[in-house]
């Protein structure tokens, strides 16, 4: 690996290889670094060849350096400025307020007796004579 080159440092260099996952780029003679495809630019990017071609000269920003592995990572969209935003990220819908349910009083003449009914009742019986058991 070369020795000037540092993490951090803006270079230019010249696009050798294109893959689905990114672009290598030749940085000098001896030293290529993989710019991997969502450091092509702001925004999402479905195909690379859309953005980038073999030949092309591009800044590149040194993301990464693995001395071991032999890796240099990339990146040219960190050599741009992040486009500005025209309008504001759509907020969420508000949802449509739902009116209150509306409580009916039920008829008691139909249905089930409440039990607040049932013991008035139960009361009445008990005290009337002709329902208790001789």
């Amino acid at each position: 690996m070369s020795d000037k080159i540092e993490v951090g440092s803006v270079i230019t260099g010249k696009v050798t290889g294109i893959q689905p996952y990114g672009a290598f780029v030749s940085l000098d003679e001896n030293t290529q670094g993989l710019v991997h495809i969502s450091e092509v630019t702001h925004g999402f990017v479905k195909d690379i060849n859309e953005f980038l071609k073999v030949g092309d000269e591009v800044n590149v920003k040194v993301l990464s350096i693995d001395e071991a592995a032999g890796k240099i990572g990339l990146s040219i969209r960190a050599t741009e400025e992040a486009p500005v935003q025209t309008e504001a990220p759509k907020a969420k819908k508000p949802r449509a307020k739902r009116p209150a349910p509306q409580v009916v009083e039920a008829d008691n003449t139909q249905g089930f007796n409440t039990l607040k009914d049932k013991l008035q009742e139960w009361i009445e019986q008990s005290n009337r004579n002709d329902l208790i058991n001789k």
